[in-house]
């Protein structure tokens, strides 16, 4: 999961400042409007499950750009077959670096890390009540602990 994480701060790390802190505003906003709206909860958390983090729409973009590229340099021109070879780059580049020239307009529409959306998943899970039985549990480990020392 380290690995996860470094490319998730990959990500972050080359956003702007005022693009992480838009995302990151937006969903503050989007939590507190749900403390006060509790019964939007469950809806919310059905769009989360369906909205694609910004890896796959990167990915998604790649592929259909790749294949457009070799199906116009097979039909039309040869020199169609530059845009797969941009892509690939691209790609690579993301992957080894965290970083490609896309990212930035898919950060400033919002497409947010898996782990940003996360974040608000457990927060709208905590709003909700999800996580009491996990302070019960707590606090029983705590006990059994405490019991074992005397």
């Amino acid at each position: 999961m380290a690995s996860a994480n470094a490319a998730v701060d990959r990500v972050q790390a080359h956003t702007s400042d005022a693009a992480n802190r838009m995302i990151h505003e937006a969903m503050t906003e989007r939590l507190v409007h749900a403390a006060l709206h509790p019964d939007g909860i469950e809806e919310r958390l059905g769009e989360l499950e369906r909205e694609w983090d910004v890896e796959r729409v990167l990915e998604a973009n790649a592929s259909t750009l790749g294949l457009a590229g070799l199906a116009l340099g097979i039909a039309v021109d040869r020199r169609w077959l530059a845009l797969p070879v941009l892509v690939a780059g691209f790609l690579l580049q993301h992957a080894t670096q965290g970083w490609c020239p896309p990212l930035p307009l898919l950060r400033r529409l919002g497409f947010r890390t898996q782990q940003e959306i996360d974040r608000e998943r457990y927060g709208l899970k905590a709003l909700r009540g999800d996580f009491h039985m996990v302070e019960e549990a707590m606090g029983r480990l705590q006990n059994v602990l405490q019991e074992r020392r005397v």
